[in-house]
């Protein structure tokens, strides 16, 4: 237990409080690559999952591809990623996907 309340005093911070380093944002683009890819598609034009092209995702705004991105789609294959994604990492992918971070 004692081990667990840093890990959730930091999972409880802002957003903003906390960009993914540089080793991180490694890791999340390659979970982009193949944990996302595996369903959506590894050219990201779409599978078992919708197309995670640019113009997909420049169509949707940021809080909506947050919200799905943490708390997955029910009744979808979609599953919520909040257990192993703060929020500051799901921004980040958000801007990722949208070309924002090239």
């Amino acid at each position: 237990m004692k081990r667990l309340l840093p890990l959730l005093l930091l999972a409880a911070l802002p957003a903003w409080a906390k960009e993914p380093d540089a080793a991180r944002q490694l890791q999340l683009d390659s979970m982009l690559s193949q944990d996302c890819g595996s369903c959506h598609g590894m050219t990201r034009k779409g599978g078992l999952g919708s197309p995670l092209t640019l113009d997909a995702m420049r169509a949707q705004d940021d809080e909506t591809l947050l919200y799905t991105i943490l708390e997955g789609r029910p009744g979808t294959p979609m599953p919520p990623w909040k257990m192993l994604l703060s929020e500051a990492d799901a921004r980040w992918l958000v801007r990722r996907l949208k070309g924002e971070n090239p």
